[in-house]
């Protein structure tokens, strides 16, 4: 069994796959040590790390370096955030997603909404359904494969018919080759039940005050957890807060 197979086969358990978002080797070796199966390296985090904002503001390589940090470091299954792609070539896509393949990665999150440093918008649904084809397509030809995670920005982009379009989108994406689906920001139980009454693959959802409890995920079907840059975002309060109380205090026993 490859990865992409072990990978897949998670997402088929009797409970969610709950992954843990990470940014860096650090993160990652946290999250091995915890007891986590897989390290899902996130845009956002990976972005402020390196003093970007999120919504593809940073390039292809500079992503890469780090999820090869990652891979390179820890035996966990390796998914990455690769926002709406870095490029609308489809030729450098196929390109980018082989690299990532080669260096170990077993999973990516790709977006129908385009942000570039700007309010996220939502794409039209054949940009992210031929991107689906065609990397899924380049790398069979090479007898290679990565599970892709198709996220759908509809209710982050807070469209009229939010529900309707995901049901719409989720079925185009299903039938281009996604192995699953990645819908933030959605939490009403009957919605979810439809959505998964509607498509034959998995669905990740995104932690939300509304939607944070493990036996209520559960109990709806659901097959991944995804938590983005909340662990991130808890770690930099914490540094914050340690800086502000050697600065104020001088305080130095605190470190040891």
């Amino acid at each position: 069994m490859n990865k992409y197979q072990e990978f897949k086969k998670l997402h088929y358990k009797n409970e969610p796959l709950l992954v843990a978002n990470v940014w860096d080797v650090i993160s990652t070796n946290a999250a091995e040590k915890a007891g986590f199966t897989v390290a899902a390296a996130s845009s956002h985090p990976i972005a402020d790390m390196l003093g970007h904002k999120d919504g593809q503001t940073m390039d292809f390589e500079e992503l890469f370096y780090i999820a090869k940090r990652i891979s390179s470091t820890t035996p966990l299954l390796v998914s990455l955030d690769i926002e709406a792609g870095y490029t609308e070539d489809l030729n450098t896509l196929n390109n980018y997603i082989e690299k990532l393949v080669d260096i170990g990665v077993s999973g990516i999150n790709i977006e129908d909404g385009i942000t570039n440093g700007a309010a996220r918008q939502l794409a039209d649904t054949s940009i992210l359904e031929n991107k689906i084809k065609s990397i899924k397509s380049h790398l069979h030809s090479k007898g290679k494969d990565i599970f892709i995670n198709a996220r759908i920005d509809t209710y982050t982009t807070k469209h009229p018919e939010a529900f309707n379009e995901t049901l719409n989108r989720a079925q185009i994406y299903e039938e281009a080759g996604a192995d699953g689906i990645f819908v933030p920001l959605i939490e009403d139980e009957h919605e979810i039940r439809t959505l998964l009454q509607t498509v034959n693959i998995a669905l990740n959802i995104f932690l939300t005050p509304n939607l944070n409890d493990y036996n209520q995920i559960k109990s709806l079907g659901i097959h991944r957890i995804s938590s983005g840059n909340k662990t991130q975002a808890k770690v930099n309060e914490f540094t914050n807060s340690i800086f502000n109380d050697l600065f104020q205090t001088k305080d130095f026993k605190m470190l040891f």
